[in-house]
């Protein structure tokens, strides 16, 4: 039903930034949430950011004041500013989608994974 891609990722050195972008094709509904997960190699995927069609954001607490997420609503795009990067940021980061028919509380009604972008943090 819908498409997510994902761009921007690359190799910069620690204490650099990044900007990733991720486009989604296809009927995207009000109630939902475009959120950037990330995983390396050897541990779980785990939630970066996310932002709702409203604008209201959340951070894992390893990048609260690095991170930024915002979105075009009308592109539908989600963006990802990250600054001060470091080493243990390395990893590919996914866009996801997630769609709530009834409300944010409880599980989504979909659930649309990008196909990832890899970011490296190295000197």
């Amino acid at each position: 039903q819908v498409q997510l891609v994902e761009s921007g990722g690359g190799l910069v050195e620690p204490g650099g930034s990044l900007r990733l972008s991720c486009a989604a094709s296809g009927n995207i509904f009000r109630l939902n949430a475009m959120n950037w997960y990330r995983q390396a190699p050897g541990k779980e995927r785990e939630l970066v950011a996310g932002i709702t069609n409203g604008g209201s954001t959340n951070y894992a607490d390893s990048v609260k004041g690095r991170f930024t997420i915002s979105r075009d609503n009308a592109k539908n795009t989600v963006y990802l500013q990250m600054n001060s990067l470091k080493p243990e940021d390395t990893a590919v980061y996914y866009c996801n989608l997630k769609i709530y028919y009834s409300g944010y509380r409880g599980p989504p009604n979909y659930d649309s994974w990008g196909q990832g972008t890899q970011v490296t943090v190295s000197s």
